[in-house]
């Protein structure tokens, strides 16, 4: 089977990692994916809107969050089920329930969601609404109030704007790139036989949508969302606090809801999903990390979404099992 006939879409192939780190050097090239990937309609700069309402409407203050006390704390977990269930059920509805763009722009040819004793109450979207409601949002929701604690009490480092406003700005652009590392070594931590019972979860969804992204194991949830250890190493603010988790749990919406992008009035809105990690979803062994630092590349588990791709990534599996 050609890779055009396992696709009801794929996008130009090879796939592309970050022009910053190839060579030799595109100045411009790099230039325009990264004001594409922020400025201005984008992923990025939707959710750091959303963390400064976030923080300046449904955050306590640091002094406030000194001591652990009911009202903040259910105010944040509150305010994370709100927006998983606004932007993850916004998406679902679109793209899966009412189905407004049909199959324009789906990786994915089959049907979804999908019904099987697989699932939990043998259906895709109730195990992936289960899973990212009841666990997902809880570890979200409280390793957040542990750094919110730790930054007023001291025992995270704290920033304010006048202490140093181009770190202030840095920290924001950081994040992304601190994930890419991140992600790529716990994802692949979780690929390994002591993890991957927990991972196993989160791969039911070989097709995903919206709400597969955070479907996890609690387990996967604590790994995933570790990332707040940056904030225990850096100065840092709480916006940061909540744009980065935000960014991990929404940019997980936005990259499981199947398609390439949304595509309204003849004109593509928003990018949304990456073949990347689509073919993560489809082959499990490659893929593991992002597009921003090509780790994936480095570490020879890159499939590029072309033939040769997979005979490379099928000769690396079978090299595997043979040692």
């Amino acid at each position: 089977m050609s890779t055009r006939q396992e696709w009801n879409h794929q996008p130009d192939v090879p796939i592309q990692v970050s022009p910053l780190w190839q060579w030799p050097p595109q100045p411009y090239a790099v230039f325009r994916w990264y004001w594409d990937s922020w400025f201005f309609l984008t992923i990025n700069m939707t959710i750091l809107g959303l963390a400064g309402m976030s923080y300046l409407w449904l955050s306590p203050a640091l002094a406030t969050a000194h001591a652990l006390s009911f009202d903040w704390v259910a105010t944040i977990f509150a305010r994370n089920a709100v927006l998983l269930i606004c932007v993850a059920g916004g998406l679902h509805l679109w793209f899966h329930t009412y189905a407004k763009q049909g199959t324009h722009l789906k990786y994915d040819p089959r049907p979804f969601p999908r019904m099987g004793r697989m699932y939990t109450f043998d259906g895709q979207l109730r195990d992936n609404i289960t899973w990212s409601l009841a666990s997902g949002v809880t570890v979200w929701s409280g390793l957040e109030v542990l750094v919110w604690w730790a930054m007023a009490n001291g025992y995270a480092p704290t920033l304010i704007w006048a202490d140093n406003p181009l770190w202030f700005v840095a920290v924001f652009f950081l994040i992304p790139i601190w994930e890419s590392f991140y992600f790529y070594w716990i994802h692949r931590l979780l690929h390994t036989n002591a993890f991957y019972r927990f991972h196993a979860l989160h791969h039911r969804n070989t097709d995903v949508g919206p709400w597969s992204g955070l479907s996890m194991h609690p387990v996967e949830h604590m790994l995933f969302f570790g990332t707040i250890i940056l904030h225990f190493l850096l100065p840092t603010h709480p916006l940061h606090l909540i744009f980065h988790l935000m960014y991990y749990a929404l940019f997980a919406v936005t990259t499981h809801t199947g398609f390439e992008a949304l595509w309204f009035r003849n004109q593509k809105r928003a990018n949304l999903g990456t073949f990347h990690h689509q073919i993560h979803h489809r082959y499990f062994e490659c893929n593991y990390g992002s597009l921003d630092v090509p780790w994936d590349k480095l570490f020879g588990s890159f499939h590029d979404g072309t033939t040769e791709g997979k005979d490379r990534m099928r000769a690396r599996l079978a090299a595997r099992k043979r040692t």
